[in-house]
Parts: C-alpha cells; structure tokens; sequence
C-alpha cells in the first residue's frame, strides 16, 4: 500500500527520534561520567550547545533524565497470525495486527508507568491470546497487584507454581495495548522474574489396523506391563467409563472448570495406548495414569497447560505424556526443565505440520523425549515436523487404541508418543531405579536407524527397540 509523503517524513522523524533516544541512553550508562557530563550529553542529544551557562531546553525534553521511546513503535510489531484459544479467553483470539494502542491510564509521578524502561516492544512469535500475558513474580499478592496498577493491568488469575517456584500470574491488559508493549514495559519492575505470552497449544491427531505397536518395537505383549508406575497425560477429558482404562485412572485434575466437556476421543486414545487393558491391551497395562484435562476443541494455551504440568509433578509420576505443540514458551522451557531436574521422564509429539513447519514445542526443548511417527513399513508419516530436535521414532499412523465407546484406528505424532511412554514404563517396570537420564540413553544407543546413518531430522536415532533398551545393565 503507498505511503503518502507527510507519513513517510513522519516515519523518519520517528525513527530518528528513536536512534537519538538509543543513543543518549547508551552514553549514560558510564558509572565515571559526573554530573556535569550527564547534563552535558543530553543538552547534545538535544541538538543543544554544551558550553557553560547554555540553555537548559534538553533538560524539558527529557524529564528526570530519562528518555522515552515513541508510542508509535508499537506498530512495527504486529502481533502473529490467529489461533482459536480456549477457555475464558476464547473469545478474544488475535485476528489482526493490533492498532496503536491508546494512551496508556494516567500515572501519579514516580511511578513504574510514568517512567518506563528504555525498551522496544518484542515481537511475538507464535499464536497467544492478544490481551493477556503470563508473569512470575517474586512478592506476594500485594506485589502482584502493585505491578497491576502501576501498568494499568488486571489480575485475571494467579496461584504457587512449584515447577517455577514463584507465583504465576495471569494479567489482562484492558485498553489494547500490544502483547510485545505490556511484556516490554515489564521488564522495568525488578519483582517480575519472569515474563510471557500465553501461548495457544494444539493437540497432535492427524486425520486417518490390528495394532502392529508391539512388533514394531519389539515388546511381546503377553509380557508387557507397567504396573506401579505413574503416568501423567495432560490432554483432552477422557471416557472414564471406558473398559480398556476405568480401572487405571489414579488421579484426575481439571484445568478447565466451567468449560463444557465436548470430546473425549483424543484423551482415552492416549491413555488407552499407554495402560489399556482388557480387549484392548495398551503397551504398559498396569500403569497408572494421572490424567489432567487441559484441552478442548483441540486448543489449550500456557497458563492452562502450565497448571496442569504442575498439578501432575506434584502426583510423584515418572512419566509425563504431552501430545500437542505450540511455539516457544520461557515458562513452559523453565517447567519442563524443573519436572526433569526431578527426575520424571517428559514425552511430547513432535508435529503434525509437515516437513517445513517449525520446531514444535515442548517436544524441542532440551530433557524432553521429542517422537515422530512411523507407519507398519517403518515409513515416516508425511505431515510429521522435521527437525534436529525430533529424538526417536515409534508407530503413529493407522494404531488401533479405544476412543469414547469403543476404538478406532488414530494417527499422529500424538500417538506415537503415547506408545514411547508406554515403552518407558515397561522400562521402569523392570528396573524402578532407572533414572531419567539413563531411559534417555537407552533408547537413543538401542534404536533402529530408519534414516540416514546416525541420529537424522527425520527419524531422530530411529524406531524405538523396548527389548533391546531393557537388556542394558
């Protein structure tokens, strides 16, 4: 779209206005100026004569010495592209790059506010919903809402996060403003150690049979078995009443309260391939599954999943199934860093949105088992995420597992995941000792490469082998 010419001088002058206020920034930042030089480079940056006795117009253009950056920066950043969220925040999915925002509310002098941090906006990659964001904070609830009033935010929620080890706070941003300003400006107050936006997360089916599961990662299943050994499935609701898995729910939490429950099918499929039982038999039946519901319509965001995460740490599992992506997430790395500084094993899909798609996360992150799938043949399945994050492969196209009032045949990378956990407590069956760090070696040193040789972005260190990773000492 043309650019008239007045807005294309207004563009400049702003954008000089913003180098100049970098700049005099970056000069200040010398602990052996005095007074006299500070005063002296912003009657420069000013465009202003140095000399004794000159006026002092720099010091009106920028009160308390600090300068601030225009406001209509915030329109370099657009916010990304849409998601359909869930739960409250549904209804208010970006579906546009957000407008310069209006003024921010009316500050008393000296407040957070009033003098922001000599920031730019980030910009924010990824789905999330556009008018809230996560943050950690080191204080109690007075803090919390110290922070809320000083950057004109609302607490919309805030709880204890063991996993982050600080409260977890949900702040609205009531007037518009972007995500990248409000997490910018943030950044200003020292008790927020923490800062994000709450990303929105899919879960991983992809649109697809006797289950050939066991033959591909050579598990007999007349001896497969989990029993005793706890894993956590953050997911979608679940039939409790199923037949395959009734008997092996140990624990539920429901992060979505309020939210009508409208599907069930995706949840008892990946239960039901980690601990079914019965006519149909999952790979560790026996386990117990701590089961977290934290999706609906196929869609969950980050304070939902991280209120799951650490509901489920909190239940002593060894196993934590996540099958769904979404984009990079701080908290959600500093989560999953934490669940394994405590030795519980993370499981995650790795995509189902083809070769080109990016990482998905939180399978790319460092400590978690990221799987892609594979079909009867050992061929990758096409819509799979490629990357050097993608860990090892199991079968996730055309595996027969129970949905709500029966089974079907399913396909993802979600479910193939549900069959490496139920392979890693076999594991942890056999041997209650095995550490985390030593399954994940197990598996990468014992798998079948698929790909080419050594560990590839397609298949990772290859189709996992459950009978030859138990037989290591």
């Amino acid at each position: 779209m043309a650019v008239s010419a007045g807005k294309a001088i207004a563009l400049l002058v702003a954008a000089a206005t913003i180098v100049a206020a970098f700049a005099a920034s970056a000069q200040t930042n010398d602990p052996s100026l005095t007074d006299e030089d500070l005063d002296c480079l912003r009657r420069q940056a000013a465009g202003l004569d140095c000399a004794p006795g000159a006026d002092s117009a720099s010091d009106a253009a920028a009160p308390g010495g600090v300068v601030l950056l225009p406001a209509l920066i915030v329109d370099l950043f657009p916010n990304p592209p849409p998601a359909e969220p869930v739960g409250p925040a549904a209804s208010r999915a970006t579906t546009e790059p957000t407008p310069a925002p209006p003024a921010p509310p009316a500050q008393p002098p000296g407040s957070l506010a009033a003098q922001p941090p000599v920031v730019a906006p980030v910009a924010v990659q990824g789905a999330f919903v556009p008018d809230e964001v996560l943050v950690t904070v080191d204080g109690d609830p007075q803090a919390v809402a110290e922070i809320a009033a000083a950057l004109g935010l609302e607490v919309r929620s805030q709880r204890t996060s063991g996993l982050l080890g600080s409260t977890l706070v949900r702040y609205g941003i009531p007037d518009g403003r972007p995500v990248g300003l409000v997490l910018a400006q943030l950044a200003g107050d020292g008790r927020v150690t923490r800062r994000a936006p709450n990303h929105i997360y899919d879960l991983q089916q992809a649109a697809g049979a006797v289950s050939y599961a066991f033959q591909r990662i050579a598990l007999q299943p007349d001896s497969a078995s989990g029993e005793g050994v706890a894993v956590a499935v953050i997911d979608t609701a679940i039939d409790e009443t199923h037949p395959a898995i009734r008997d092996a729910i140990a624990g539920q939490f429901d992060a979505l309260p309020g939210i009508e429950i409208a599907a069930r099918d995706h949840g008892t499929s990946v239960a039901g391939l980690i601990a079914g039982v019965g006519a149909f038999r999952g790979i560790a039946p026996g386990a117990k599954i701590f089961h977290a519901r934290a999706f609906e319509g196929g869609k969950s965001n980050m304070d939902i999943i991280l209120s799951a995460l650490d509901w489920a740490a909190g239940q002593d599992v060894r196993i934590v199934n996540m099958s769904f992506v979404g984009p990079s997430n701080e908290m959600l790395e500093a989560a999953c860093a934490a669940a394994r500084d405590r030795d519980i094993v993370l499981v995650a899909a790795a995509g189902n949105n083809g070769p080109g798609a990016p990482y998905g996360y939180p399978a790319a992150y460092d400590g978690v088992i990221a799987v892609t799938a594979t079909d009867e043949k050992d061929r990758l399945m096409a819509q799979a995420n490629r990357g050097p994050y993608v860990f090892v492969a199991a079968p996730g196209v055309n595996v027969i597992a129970p949905v709500g009032g029966g089974q079907d045949f399913v396909t993802g990378t979600s479910f193939a995941a549900a069959v490496v956990s139920g392979a890693i407590a076999n594991l942890i069956h056999a041997e209650p000792d095995r550490s985390a760090d030593w399954i994940e070696a197990a598996l990468s040193s014992t798998a079948r490469d698929l790909g080419t040789t050594g560990r590839d972005s397609d298949f990772g260190f290859g189709l996992i082998d459950a009978a030859a990773a138990n037989s290591i000492e």
